[in-house]
């Protein structure tokens, strides 16, 4: 499985880092076939807190993920507005991909015309121009229909990697790595929590007996 963390300049870090930090366990536990990446226009991108990091691969391969998550960010507008930018966007496809995103994430998915009119969540100070470009926001940390999931909160990331995690192999391993990743002491009450909002957005063929 390739799943790409689309992550540009001005990037929030929780966003797209305890994102990558998550998903990645599934390889750490020994699936050499999952790949987390960061994708990003060029090859390193400056955090809205300063911090530098280096692109595993560019939005050309994007359209050949088997899931898309986008982050948030100071500069997501910008994004928006940059003709050159979300034409290398057009590749992804909630018909063949799932897709999920964080906060002002759900913007550049509206903006892509792959909500569909879908309820969408997304943080409270992107909200209003969210809902401005014509996006049903709804006052929720996470909502998910079909292929496409959406999150609010930066701490929301664990609800959207639940269910990547849950749609590409199964529940019990979604519950494994929300489990490694609890708080000590209250690692029930954190898995309780994620899957709460998780399990009722599944298909029963992905939830295991």
């Amino acid at each position: 499985m390739h799943i790409s963390i689309l992550t540009f300049d001005g990037f929030n870090d929780l966003d797209s880092l305890v994102a990558l930090g998550m998903l990645n366990r599934i390889a750490l536990l020994g699936d050499t076939d999952w790949r987390v990446r960061i994708a990003s226009p060029t090859a390193r991108v400056t955090s809205m807190n300063g911090l530098t990091i280096d692109a595993h691969e560019d939005l050309s391969q994007l359209a050949k993920a088997d899931a898309v998550l986008i982050g948030s960010g100071m500069k997501t507008r910008e994004v928006a507005n940059t003709p050159a930018l979300m034409e290398q966007l057009h590749g992804i496809d909630p018909t063949r991909q799932l897709l999920a995103a964080q906060c002002s994430g759900t913007y550049l998915l509206g903006r892509l015309g792959l909500l569909g009119g879908t309820p969408a969540c997304t943080d409270l100070t992107s909200k209003p121009w969210v809902v401005e470009s014509g996006v049903d926001v709804v006052p929720r940390a996470f909502a998910a229909r079909g292929n496409v999931a959406t999150a609010g909160g930066c701490l929301a990331s664990q609800y959207l990697v639940a269910w990547l995690i849950a749609r590409l192999k199964d529940v019990d391993a979604a519950r494994e790595v929300l489990h490694y990743f609890a708080p000590v002491g209250e690692k029930q009450e954190f898995i309780d929590r994620a899957l709460a909002h998780v399990l009722p957005t599944l298909e029963p063929a992905h939830v295991a007996d």
